[in-house]
């Protein structure tokens, strides 16, 4: 029998999809889930590090940016720099990219609104930890909620040399660069992308399209 995949699940004030994603690691795939509070400064015995949506400090200053010098972060930056694998959701997606792990920025929809809506994305490589479990060109449906998800790359243009899509939209919500809707750093280790996988891992959610995600990445823990 494979061991149980150990995930870890940041939590900071103002988070909203830690639950979610606990439900989901817990009680739909059947691994083990622990939360992390922000104040904590180590980061022990787990395979997956979560940092899930919501609103970290209110957004305040920008999104992610009070989080990204959170107590926990300095554990998060050595966990991810030595190998370790790092998925952030939305917000999560903001705060890697405050704190360099991932590259670019985020500013407002080009719409100046709010999206809260069902999106089209494309599967653009397998062979991630993040990926595998789909096949290149799936087109799968997963849902959107966020006011500054118009992905911008550094402005010296390295982003193709530091990073790699993973996901892109089909129909671009909000304006992103390269219809970028998933984002792995150059290792491929860690990924951001705005998209919300744990609200589409139960078909009674009305789908499970985001559920490989999970899936995937148990598997690549597991026969690494």
């Amino acid at each position: 029998m494979k061991r149980k995949v150990s995930f870890g699940v940041l939590v900071f004030p103002g988070s909203n999809c830690d639950r979610d994603c606990f439900e989901v690691i817990q009680n739909v795939v059947d691994q083990k889930a622990s939360y992390i509070w922000h104040k904590e400064t180590q980061i022990k015995n787990v395979d997956v590090i979560v940092i899930p949506g919501g609103f970290s400090y209110g957004d305040y200053l920008r999104c992610g940016a009070m989080a990204s010098v959170s107590s926990i972060m300095p554990a998060l930056k050595d966990f991810a720099l030595s190998g370790g694998l790092v998925l952030g959701i939305c917000n999560g997606f903001q705060i890697l990219l405050e704190t360099g792990l991932l590259p670019g920025a985020m500013q407002r929809n080009v719409s100046l609104k709010f999206i809260c809506k069902d999106v089209r994305l494309r599967v653009e490589a397998n062979d991630s930890p993040f990926s595998n479990k789909y096949n290149i060109n799936d087109e799968i449906t997963i849902p959107v909620a966020h006011h500054d998800g118009n992905y911008f790359p550094p402005v010296d243009g390295s982003t193709a040399s530091k990073s790699r899509k993973l996901f892109s939209y089909i129909d671009n919500p909000n304006g992103s660069f390269d219809d970028i809707a998933g984002l792995t750093n150059e290792q491929g280790n860690v990924l951001g992308m705005m998209p919300h996988p744990e609200r589409c891992s139960e078909e009674v959610l009305s789908g499970s399209d985001g559920l490989k995600i999970f899936e995937s990445l148990i598997y690549y823990v597991q026969n690494s």
